[in-house]
């Protein structure tokens, strides 16, 4: 019964049954058990289950306990029963697959005809997948050298070594020491933004910025999980199949834009609003370039409000504000990531700063959020490194990703604002874009010249249909190009869909060229982290 009322509050988050968030919760159980205290009644709750619990006890399992008890059935006799028992989950184990629910084309079919608890073994038994084993494969000489051609360009000089992506990018423009803050905002769906087709108003001042800057109208975040956000916009690299590189073994000194950014000269930091053990932040961005501060920096006399979560977004965005003018006292070029957690369910914030009371759902998150953005940006403004900063808004996913179809497109639809009114000038980009892209196109902004190990692209010198993204959950990997999506699963399934304009998926015909990039570019990416190859 406990169950039951679990599943049903995970469906009603997620609309899925219980995946790799329910095993990656077990690891954070401060916050998850905090964030359930907050969002729901949890005592009544309990006490109801209790109730019902003793009752379907006392009226109907306490006899059959009772009479089971006084079996006068031998040892020898019962031994054998035993043992057939018994193998029903021995043999399940092996020969019953979670993916013989794959009867429908309706995802949300799919997952209701699974069983949560075997859902829940299956996600903590495929917790990392090895990519070789699971997925379909092609020669790794060819891998690379698909991706070569793909990644290729009249900047581009690639090194003699045939089995590997580093290549030299350069500029001929000199190079800017631009400082550059990326803020990347917890669950903020395209669809939330006036910009982007919402007539609700919740997000002003975000709407404002984009108008007065670059913005992104066809970006397609690469995952489904915060911390598969910030693995795109630190390492430029597809999503590999199961956990994040934030939270694996041996993801130290990789080729991170921290890293990169350090050797031209600049200073980077990561600043969160909760504590930074939580998906690991700490241990990954302080081995991979970036100095760490999180609200263990904020005095408690500091913060308006917090959450199991974090600090108010307005507390974050004063101690980033703090470390930006010390920063600059150091006279060296910062980059700053700002990684934000008001837009998160118990959806809770300081009263008095909007019209939507705290506690009443997202869409007074999302407002809250734009709020705090906003009185950060003007804050900024009047700071002497405003105008030679360029400012990055970015979600890290979507609020939600569940659909009809396995990876529905709509739900990876992401917001990218880059606004620096000295330095950018208004403009609608709306080429498809991968989450991935974001790292070298800032760099290509800056006019770097680097060796690079990046998968993304400077989304600037992409020629006409030569756009791509990913997009994925933890076992699904989506390759989308030219209106097609390409999906590899494991068992070695490949997939291939049309997607229309409305985003409606149509099974079609695998062509064979659109699978090879698809499985080049994940399969090279899993080889290269796997192999120790993609480090600094």
């Amino acid at each position: 019964m406990f169950n039951i009322v679990s599943e049903w509050t995970f469906w009603d988050e997620f609309s899925t049954r219980y995946n790799f968030i329910a095993v990656d919760y077990l690891v954070y159980t401060t916050e998850v058990i905090g964030n359930i205290w907050e969002s729901y009644p949890v005592i009544p709750i309990i006490l109801v289950i209790l109730f019902f619990t003793i009752l379907l006890f006392y009226f109907i399992l306490r006899k059959k306990i009772k009479l089971s008890l006084s079996s006068n059935i031998k040892f020898v006799k019962r031994t054998p029963i035993a043992f057939l028992l018994l193998a029903i989950p021995t043999l399940s184990w092996f020969f019953v697959r979670n993916n013989a629910k794959n009867f429908s084309k309706n995802q949300y079919a799919v997952e209701l005809s699974g069983d949560g608890l075997y859902d829940f073994g299956a996600a903590f038994w495929n917790n990392e997948l090895n990519y070789d084993k699971f997925y379909a494969t092609i020669d790794q000489k060819k891998a690379f050298k698909i991706l070569r051609d793909l990644l290729n360009r009249d900047s581009v000089v690639y090194n003699k070594q045939a089995e590997s992506i580093e290549r030299f990018i350069s500029y001929t423009q000199p190079e800017k020491k631009y400082n550059i803050v990326l803020i990347s905002v917890e669950s903020l769906s395209a669809e939330y933004l006036g910009v982007y087709g919402d007539t609700t108003h919740m997000t002003p001042h975000m709407d404002s910025l984009a108008k007065k800057g670059l913005m992104f109208s066809n970006l397609y975040a690469s995952g489904t999980r915060t911390v598969r956000g910030l693995e795109a916009l630190s390492l430029s690299i597809p999503p590999t199949p199961g956990e994040s590189i934030v939270k694996r073994p041996n993801n130290e000194n990789l080729f991170s834009l921290g890293n990169l950014l350090n050797k031209n000269g600049y200073q980077s930091q990561y600043i969160y609003g909760g504590y930074g053990y939580f998906d690991n932040m700490n241990y990954f961005f302080g081995n991979n370039g970036y100095e760490v501060t999180d609200r263990n920096a904020i005095d408690k006399k500091d913060i308006h409000y917090e959450n199991i979560w974090g600090v108010a977004d307005e507390d974050l965005f004063t101690l980033a504000i703090r470390q930006l003018d010390q920063k600059y006292k150091n006279g060296k070029p910062f980059f700053s990531h700002i990684m934000t957690v008001s837009n998160h369910r118990p959806y809770t914030y300081p009263d008095g700063r909007i019209d939507i009371p705290s506690k009443t759902g997202r869409q007074g998150a999302i407002k809250y959020t734009d709020y705090a953005i906003g009185k950060f940006i003007k804050e900024a403004s009047s700071k002497p490194w405003f105008n030679n900063t360029i400012f990055v808004i970015v979600a890290d996913h979507c609020a939600s990703s569940a659909g009809k179809t396995e990876l529905p497109v709509d739900k990876y639809h992401i917001p990218l604002i880059i606004y620096a009114p000295k330095i950018i000038k208004p403009e609608v980009y709306d080429k498809l874009t991968a989450q991935i892209d974001i790292v070298p196109t800032l760099l290509g902004m800056l006019h770097v010249n680097y060796d690079s190990k990046f998968f993304g692209r400077d989304i600037f010198r992409v020629q006409n249909n030569e756009e791509w993204a990913f997009i994925s959950t933890y076992e699904k990997l989506g390759y989308m190009r030219n209106g097609h999506l390409i999906i590899l699963s494991p068992q070695k399934k490949v997939e291939q869909f049309k997607v229309s304009a409305n985003n409606e998926q149509t099974p079609e015909k695998v062509d064979e060229k659109l699978k090879e990039e698809a499985i080049a570019f994940y399969q090279t990416a899993s080889y290269l982290y796997k192999n120790g190859l993609f480090g600094k």
